[in-house]
């Protein structure tokens, strides 16, 4: 590579981490994408969410009483859920990586949807438990598959607002479905079936169609994108290649994966979910549980879901907006972790309903929209694309056993005393994940500082000896690439 070409490079890079704004035409290619990516995929997610967290409203209409599970037997089945989440994470990430997301994203969807509906139909324990690992088994793929998708249509600073947009239909869905499960909740004993039957029947019909609908919606590739034109395409990869390897045609090896299983940033990011999973499920699947334990009726409580996740929505958006003003994930995060340590600390010392109930707000809007900024971050950090899908993957897998951890805790058990171990025992969880932030954060602040010295030391002799095969190999251990803290 000459000298030159190597200045050019370093000038084109240098303008482009200086200047994060687009020109008009990039504007519109991205408003272009946007319409295509975000509204789809967020429904996607709104509906697998809807489907995994419906069984609390569920609950609440008589699902436990129907089906002879005790109130252990219930947890269990919870956790069995995600069980089967945790075992097909990274494998259905790396199907995707090999395959098409056109097909396979609309597929998961529609496989799911079909296993939502039969858990309406099932009669015994048994039948609950089945079911619950199979919609875990399915689901397993969708929340990293868009994420990697993501990864590979934006620059970097682009996809932390995008997955905020996308991980907000996460709390929409907790607003959503308790409208929807007091409004099906008043079906009970239409076609000889209960009112819990039918939130599992109609959701998960609502997911079949939306699955039929994704096939013509959902985009595969980049560099394969039908609804661009030519010139938007060669744009496209020309904006990404400028920014990270999310233009290359990387072929699968297996040298990136046990590349991303040594990274201990990975498992940074994975452990930080961990802390944040714990908290994120159990409010979620609890909650009207929960509101319900505070003293009021089971329908009330339904309904009563809805102001803390609309909330958490707004508050994901406009923190994640603040965070991407600022090029700032770490600060951001620990801030929502102590958001919400306020929430259930004041859920454990509220002298009345009211106040215990402002305290489920503040818990829910960190909660939510901490994991919303952690779950872009390895999507900003990791390159390599083989080693970007699996550490995706691995921190939804290492993260959902913290999810097991916060089911198999919230023991009817302790409902009597208004969860207060459990609720300690997130506040601890809380800490952790703020703790596991604070190092990534200072560890890739003293790397990037590092690798500014060297390259203001030794900028075009890198550039010289680092060839793009090797940086591709480096992946975000190269000394060209900065991590975004």
């Amino acid at each position: 590579m000459s000298t030159s070409n190597n200045d050019e490079k370093l000038a084109s890079e240098s303008q482009l981490a200086l200047d994060p704004s687009d020109s008009v035409e990039d504007k519109k290619l991205v408003r272009k994408i946007d319409l295509r990516l975000i509204p789809i995929l967020t429904l996607l997610y709104l509906l697998s969410f809807l489907d995994r967290t419906n069984v609390g409203n569920a609950k609440l209409l008589g699902l436990t009483t129907d089906l002879h599970v005790g109130a252990p037997q219930y947890n269990t089945g919870l956790a069995i859920y995600f069980v089967a989440y945790v075992l097909f994470e990274v494998p259905a990430n790396i199907i995707l990586k090999r395959f098409n997301p056109q097909l396979w994203l609309p597929t998961l969807t529609l496989v799911w949807g079909v296993v939502s509906i039969c858990q309406g139909l099932v009669k015994n324990q048994a039948g609950f438990f089945g079911i619950r690992f199979l919609l875990g088994a399915t689901e397993a793929g969708l929340f990293p598959g868009v994420i990697f998708l993501f990864s590979v249509y934006y620059r970097r600073h682009e996809r932390s607002w995008r997955v905020a947009i996308f991980f907000g239909g996460a709390a929409l869905a907790g607003a959503f479905g308790g409208i929807l499960a007091f409004a099906i909740g008043k079906m009970d004993g239409v076609g000889g079936r209960k009112g819990w039957e039918w939130i599992f029947i109609l959701e998960g019909i609502l997911t079949v169609a939306v699955s039929l609908v994704a096939y013509f919606v959902v985009p595969t590739w980049s560099h394969q994108a039908t609804f661009l034109s030519d010139a938007e395409r060669a744009r496209l990869l020309a904006r990404l290649q400028t920014d990270s390897d999310a233009a290359r045609e990387e072929k699968f090896e297996w040298f990136f994966v046990f590349q991303a299983f040594k990274d201990h940033l990975v498992w940074g990011y994975a452990l930080l979910f961990h802390g944040f999973a714990f908290v994120l499920y159990s409010l979620s699947l609890f909650l009207p549980t929960i509101i319900a334990g505070l003293g009021f009726s089971s329908w009330q409580a339904q309904l009563m879901t809805v102001p803390p996740n609309t909330l958490a929505a707004l508050s994901i958006w406009t923190t994640v907006w603040l965070s991407s003003r600022y090029n700032a994930r770490a600060p951001f995060i620990i801030g929502s972790a102590f958001v919400a340590i306020i929430g259930y600390i004041i859920l454990l010392t509220g002298p009345t309903p009211g106040a215990q109930y402002v305290g489920v707000h503040f818990a829910a809007a960190g909660v939510y929209t901490g994991n919303a900024l952690l779950l872009s971050w390895p999507g900003e950090n990791v390159s390599g694309q083989t080693k970007r899908a699996v550490s995706l993957a691995m921190q939804i897998t290492i993260g959902d056993i913290g999810a097991i951890a916060g089911v198999l805790i919230y023991r009817p058990a302790f409902s009597a005393h208004r969860f207060r171990k459990p609720h300690i025992i997130a506040i601890g969880y809380l800490l952790f994940a703020a703790a596991v932030a604070a190092y990534l954060w200072a560890w890739m602040s003293r790397e990037n500082k590092r690798r500014d010295l060297a390259a203001a030391q030794h900028g075009k002799e890198r550039l010289e000896n680092e060839e793009d095969e090797d940086q591709q190999r480096l992946g975000d251990r190269s000394d060209s690439y900065r991590y975004v803290i």
